[in-house]
């Protein structure tokens, strides 16, 4: 049983913007929505690295550009926030004015290596997520695309991701937008996964991810059963 297409937002016509755009998980998101036919926008810090990034997705045809994050924030319809953990916050406290009544999707996972592997960091906030609403007051903030593989999104051979992806958020329309977006990528399907107060353990279930990967030499997502 899927959830009926019906119920979600026609969100063909959306421009999306990713901050920090320029990192493997940015680029590869940027460049499955431009093959669904979205314009993107790959947001840096120097406008240059965008543009590289954008041209580096070798996507012909494609609505795909660089900008500075700045601009990216401001025309794009939605933003999604890929920027590295250490960065997060200084980020969205610049870009508070040009994001303002914007749904943004935070899918930055706050984690630590060492030489035991990859493990969970803890945010006095609770979550990336709750933090980006914390500090984003006038933005609707959803929590998603915590688990996609930025080797399979990049990947010219892999046609269809195999995965699911859990949209988190307070506010229905919002979260009923992403997760019709996380539809858009071919083999993707987007599902509901509680409130925002939730994306700790989401956001942290990615180091779980990690060790299964490392000890199986894969790229793994996973699947909700019965829905």
């Amino acid at each position: 049983m899927s959830v009926p297409e019906s119920t979600l937002p026609d969100v063909s016509g959306l421009s999306l913007g990713i901050l920090g755009g320029t990192g493997d998980q940015g680029k590869g998101l940027a460049r499955r929505f431009a093959m669904a036919g979205h314009r993107v926008l790959i947001g840096s810090r120097s406008a240059e690295r965008a543009e590289q990034a954008a041209a580096s997705l070798g996507l012909d045809g494609a609505d795909v550009s660089g900008a500075v994050n700045a601009t990216v924030a401001a025309e794009s319809n939605i933003v999604i926030v890929a920027v590295p953990w250490e960065g997060h916050k200084e980020l969205l406290e610049s870009l508070r004015e040009p994001l303002a009544g914007k749904i943004v999707v935070d899918c930055v996972n706050p984690l630590g290596f060492d030489k035991r592997g990859a493990y969970a960091l803890p945010v006095e906030e609770g979550s990336a997520a709750e933090q980006a609403a914390a500090v984003l007051t006038e933005s609707r903030v959803v929590a998603a695309f915590h688990h996609v593989s930025a080797v399979l999104l990049l990947d010219p051979e892999v046609a269809e991701v195999d995965l699911d992806v859990l949209v988190l958020g307070d506010d229905r329309e919002a979260t009923d937008t992403v997760q019709a977006l996380a539809n858009r990528i071919a083999g993707v399907r987007g599902l509901y996964g509680g409130r925002l107060r939730n994306a700790r353990q989401v956001e942290a279930f990615t180091a779980n991810l990690i060790s299964i990967n490392r000890r199986y030499k894969a790229h793994a997502g996973f699947r909700i059963t019965d829905v």
